[in-house]
């Protein structure tokens, strides 16, 4: 796949214009935040919205640098570029989206069998088929390698018997990722990563819910549930590279680097409607223009460091340990900016229901609380550091002398 540029790119940008022109709902360009709770609604889309899910769908443009023999765009990362620039400027949010996209599919790209690729890939591009991850366990959450939910082995199928947590989505899912001990006498080396449907027996989810108020989180029990052969991504016992790879995947999509084509509102912007301007027409409190500036540039220098790692990469050898720097850096970002709106908000950042508050002061309450998970999910902070101790800066695992 060619990185092409100038007469190239001027040519698929004026198709993109073209196409984005006939197929994008007018209705949807003055309405990102409808079309933001579209995409994550565990609804079923309806109206213009589903119109526009179908039709990227259709073109593979959700997914666009993936092979178009599976349906994916088939576009060059310069191309992808294009494509989103063109999107932001008429205010269209991609509508295909979920573990499926951000963490499956790349990992099925590269670990997939044929046959696996070509029965999965295409409901991925449409979004026609949810997913979710069983990976963390009650008893295996950052030493994931302990887990112990197990599959024997029947012949010609699995059978598959304990629990998962923390299952982000589960209770709306049509297939899980999951990790399964087959070798219970070494810890890593006897993990392996099956794929499987959720609405079959022995499946129970039951929802978790959170101190934001919402049950984005399950807990899953797997009751002699079967699951063939031929759902075995990568070898038997090999599960834990693959997982690994995966978990690469998912941190690149909490770094800021998935991030939609519509920025979000200033900080300052909208801290001056709570604070007030000085004279100069500034946010009138100093020392929180100064901390609301730090966070801006935090947020620049990620984005940039992100855009970076991506044209080294060239499109070629996918995501690295970088990642787990830039997750960190991401969420650290994130928390502070939760933390900076609850403040200038002052105690209309403190509500939880009731006409004393906006729409946007009750969301930014929830999301501060919300936000504070992203230090533990997707690999805590300290698993991160971990990585990049050994991953990146050469340092010795000091874990191997136990």
């Amino acid at each position: 796949m060619a990185d092409f540029g100038g007469a190239d790119l001027d040519a698929f940008r004026a198709d993109a214009r073209e196409w984005l022109e006939a197929n994008f709902p007018k209705s949807l360009s003055k309405n990102v935040d409808a079309q933001q709770a579209a995409l994550m609604s565990p609804d079923k889309p309806t109206g213009d919205f589903a119109a526009w899910k179908e039709a990227m769908g259709a073109k593979g443009w959700g997914v666009p640098t993936w092979p178009a023999a599976y349906g994916g765009g088939g576009l060059s990362p310069a191309e992808a570029r294009v494509l989103q620039a063109e999107m932001a400027k008429i205010g269209a949010v991609n509508p295909i989206g979920g573990m499926g996209v951000g963490m499956f599919g790349p990992t099925l790209l590269e670990y997939g069998t044929e046959d696996q690729k070509r029965k999965y890939i295409p409901d991925i591009v449409t979004g026609k088929v949810r997913w979710c991850q069983g990976f963390s366990e009650p008893g295996a959450g950052s030493d994931l390698a302990s887990l112990q939910t197990k599959a024997e082995d029947k012949g010609d199928h699995f059978l598959v018997n304990g629990s998962k947590i923390w299952t982000s989505g589960g209770q709306y899912a049509d297939m899980i990722f999951c990790l399964v001990r087959t070798d219970n006498t070494k810890k890593h080396e006897g993990i392996s990563f099956v794929v499987f449907e959720m609405h079959q027996p022995g499946v129970e989810v039951r929802p978790i819910r959170l101190i934001a108020g919402s049950s984005p989180f399950c807990e899953t029990f797997f009751t002699d549930v079967k699951v063939p052969k031929e759902n075995l991504v990568g070898p038997l016992n090999g599960g834990w590279t693959v997982a690994k790879r995966l978990l690469q995947h998912e941190r690149s999509g909490m770094n800021g680097g998935r991030a939609g084509p519509v920025a979000e509102p200033a900080l300052g912007v909208v801290a001056k409607k709570y604070v007030g301007e000085d004279s100069q027409g500034r946010l009138a409190d100093s020392d929180l223009r100064t901390r609301i500036i730090m966070n801006e540039m935090d947020k620049k220098a990620l984005a940039l460091t992100v855009r970076r790692a991506a044209l080294e990469a060239k499109g070629n050898s996918g995501p690295s340990a970088a990642t787990s720097i830039m997750k960190n850096a991401n969420m650290k970002a994130m928390q502070d900016r939760a933390e900076l709106t609850l403040e200038f908000m002052g105690h209309q950042g403190l509500g939880w229901e009731g006409a004393d508050f906006t729409a946007e002061e009750l969301a930014a309450v929830r999301g501060w609380l919300s936000g504070k998970a992203g230090s533990i999910y997707g690999g805590s902070n300290e698993v991160q550091s971990n990585i990049i101790s050994k991953r990146i800066l050469g340092l010795p695992d000091l874990t191997q002398s136990h």
